[in-house]
């Protein structure tokens, strides 16, 4: 994807090596990109060590999201080291290294999980898109991909009603964003992965992608691909939207053994 060559991209939630978002940030390096990686736990280094070391292409460092003074620092430090940010993947969620997050039923929910499963999943992807903004503008030029999920925007699952609504508010996120910078040359999309296959998935997981029309769990490059085609100069005209991969799922009522 000869569009997103010499371009800076900032990727969170990279600490996993089998995630997505690591996954993303591998292709994007590959095709060319000037790469920066996050995430909340000193592993991003490692991570960095993997995409070929520090050189004046690739950067890393942890910074919790969810702190919007964090966020500004660290788009300032991959300013100054790689230059404007070009491209942002907002991939960080789900859960943050070494904090516990138990699926509840809305009415057992506490202030503190509701809170904790809003920040992590939405109001991180509101504090990187908002502070890589100002410079896009300034260079007529940006890609914001936020990582969503079937979750929330789809489909629900009983236990998920934090989880479905931070999702489903990145894709509303995303919508009013288009119409705001798009005379900028700048464009605003959602991903909206299903039953994929990480180093975090659980048993239960890959099994439930055993019913996918494709008939499996879809892996983390499969997602990074699209994520990489959004972020690319070829997809320009391409905003405001919602790209599903699930394998399928979401299109079939029935979800069971044929």
């Amino acid at each position: 994807m000869s569009g997103v060559k010499n371009h800076v991209a900032l990727i969170t939630g990279a600490g996993h090596p089998e995630g997505i978002g690591f996954a993303t940030a591998k292709l994007l390096r590959a095709a060319g990109a000037k790469v920066a990686i996050t995430s909340t736990t000193e592993r991003i280094f490692t991570r960095l060590d993997e995409l070929g070391g520090t050189d004046k292409d690739t950067f890393a460092s942890p910074a919790d999201l969810t702190d919007s003074k964090a966020v500004t620092a660290l788009v300032k430090q991959v300013e100054n080291t790689l230059g404007p940010i070009d491209i942002v993947i907002n991939n960080a969620g789900m859960v943050q290294v070494g904090k516990e997050y138990q699926s509840t039923n809305l009415k057992d929910t506490s202030d503190e999980d509701w809170h904790y499963g809003i920040d992590i999943n939405l109001t991180s992807a509101f504090y990187v898109t908002r502070a890589v903004l100002p410079q896009m503008m300034v260079h007529n030029y940006g890609r914001i991909v936020h990582i969503s999920s079937v979750t929330g925007p789809v489909v629900g699952i009983s236990g998920s009603s934090n989880y479905g609504s931070a999702k489903a508010g990145l894709l509303g996120m995303v919508r009013s964003l288009a119409i705001e910078v798009g005379r900028h040359n700048i464009t605003a999309n959602c991903i909206g992965p299903g039953w994929i296959k990480t180093g975090s998935s659980s048993e239960a997981e890959i099994i439930a992608g055993q019913y996918t029309p494709v008939g499996r769990a879809g892996y983390p490059e499969e997602v990074g691909h699209a994520a990489v085609f959004l972020s690319s100069e070829e997809a320009s005209y391409i905003t405001g939207q919602f790209i599903i991969v699930d394998g399928g799922n979401s299109i079939q009522e029935y979800k069971v053994a044929l």
